[in-house]
């Protein structure tokens, strides 16, 4: 596999890249590495364990639990739940670690481990890569201290995870959603139960698709990458609106009563401007990625407000916000993260509070995207070409200098290097579709041939 912590956790196909053997190793390891870092000093160690519903997940976890309590942490399964929640409840419950077990919207056959420092944050780049180290140095047969008798972790259910959950996501809404209609689609994943009953609590009629996990249909054509479903649905129900989430509920999509999609980038915009007006937005500040559509930043500069771009990644998105005390942050993916009321992305509340906004305005979910125009947005992907020097060869950059003068004000040049394959993406959004088309075009050619 590599390096095993990517942006997001362990990664691979369960039982072929994640086996149990290295789920416990794993789980060993973080145990070790954040006893030597002092986070278990003066207390028995506590850590909270969910998972999405993959059938992969039955056996992971087990092995996840198992490795906690070989190393003296007492755990709290919570089960299936979404991944904001086991990051909620390490922090609500007091836990040192928590442990999450899903690989998000991939494929049913993947999986994947996340670890949570305590009060629910992602753990520091540093202690994954000791985490890393030590879990290696186990494998190859460094001897480890083993608790006995009292010594070993304890393991029990923790039933009431769901409720509080829920109970958390309706305490920080706004105001109720009475009298709308929605559509949410669970992605048949970890937020099948959690999402339906949080916007029922809240006061909408809830008519969900994608709610019936089975492990093996997670993602399967629904959810947030595959909205067809949603838009359908939508209007043969005449809803107000669609939420779609992905298979650990990190993430939201939405589509309006017509069916059209509302990306990242229009949640974020909404949001925004609600929080703006509420007082909750510091610094009347939004941070995104350099991958959101430049009409988004169109729209914040003509509202008054602040855009900080990070690089492509929700951590990256989170670090900043933490970094320079701001309160609202996404990629136009979906990942919407609302730092006052969760540590990470959180799909269901970005659901909710998107509902919320209809609610209290009487605006259509159309009428409240329509803060922003999505200009076309047109990648290629450029392969086989050496990606280091994508920012230093002299004719890529004269080539981007000219496209960026062609299109001026409305329109953007982004030219960025793959991280995990031997290709460059070429970004170019403009006003008219077919000049964005054009200068892609044109931009691939000379990456190709300079760099190729």
């Amino acid at each position: 596999m590599g390096r095993l912590f990517g942006t997001d956790g362990v990664r691979g196909v369960a039982n072929a890249d994640l086996t149990a053997e290295l789920a416990l190793g794993l789980s060993v390891a973080a145990a070790h590495v954040l006893a030597e870092a002092g986070t278990f000093e003066g207390h028995r160690p506590v850590a909270v364990v969910g998972r999405d519903p993959r059938a992969s997940g039955e056996f992971l976890e087990a092995a996840v639990v198992a490795g906690l309590a070989s190393a003296g942490v007492d755990v709290r399964r919570v089960g299936v739940l979404p991944t904001p929640a086991v990051a909620y409840l390490t922090g609500a419950l007091g836990a040192d670690l928590g442990v999450m077990l899903s690989a998000s919207h991939n494929a049913m056959p993947d999986n994947g481990i996340k670890f949570f420092a305590r009060g629910g944050h992602k753990l520091a780049d540093e202690l994954e890569d000791r985490i890393e180290k030590t879990y290696h140095a186990h494998a190859a047969g460094e001897p480890w201290d083993r608790p006995t008798g009292a010594g070993v972790g304890r393991v029990t259910t923790y039933d009431q995870g769901f409720d509080n959950y829920v109970a958390h996501l309706i305490g920080v809404l706004p105001n109720r959603l009475d009298g709308l209609k929605v559509v949410i689609d669970g992605a048949h994943g970890a937020a099948a139960r959690v999402s339906p009953e949080a916007f029922a609590r809240a006061g909408a009629e809830v008519i969900t698709i994608g709610t019936e996990p089975d492990g093996l249909n997670i993602n399967d054509g629904c959810g947030s990458t595959h909205l067809a479903k949603l838009r359908a649905a939508v209007v043969e129900q005449g809803a107000d609106l669609g939420v779609a989430h992905d298979g650990d509920a990190d993430r939201c999509l939405a589509v309006d009563a017509s069916g059209a999609e509302v990306d990242g980038d229009q949640i974020l915009a909404v949001l925004a401007l609600a929080m703006r007006d509420a007082g909750g937005l510091r610094k009347n500040t939004v941070v995104a990625t350099v991958m959101s559509n430049l009409g988004f930043k169109l729209a914040m500069e003509r509202e008054g407000l602040s855009l900080v771009q990070t690089a492509v990644g929700d951590r990256y998105v989170l670090e900043e916000m933490k970094r320079s005390g701001f309160a609202l942050g996404g990629e136009q993916s979906g990942h919407v993260i609302v730092l006052d009321h969760a540590t990470t992305g959180d799909g269901t509340l970005t659901g909710l509070m998107l509902a919320a906004r209809v609610a209290a305005t009487g605006r259509s979910l159309a009428d409240l995207a329509g803060v922003m125009e999505r200009l076309p947005q047109i990648l290629i992907n450029v392969p086989d070409v050496d990606k280091s020097r994508v920012t230093t060869s002299p004719e890529v950059r004269i080539a981007v200098t000219d496209a960026e003068r062609e299109l001026g004000a409305t329109g953007r040049v982004l030219l960025r290097p793959s991280g995990t394959e031997p290709l460059v993406r070429v970004m170019v959004e403009a006003a008219d579709i077919e000049q964005a088309r054009s200068v892609a075009g044109r931009l691939a050619d000379v990456v190709k041939s300079a760099l190729g």
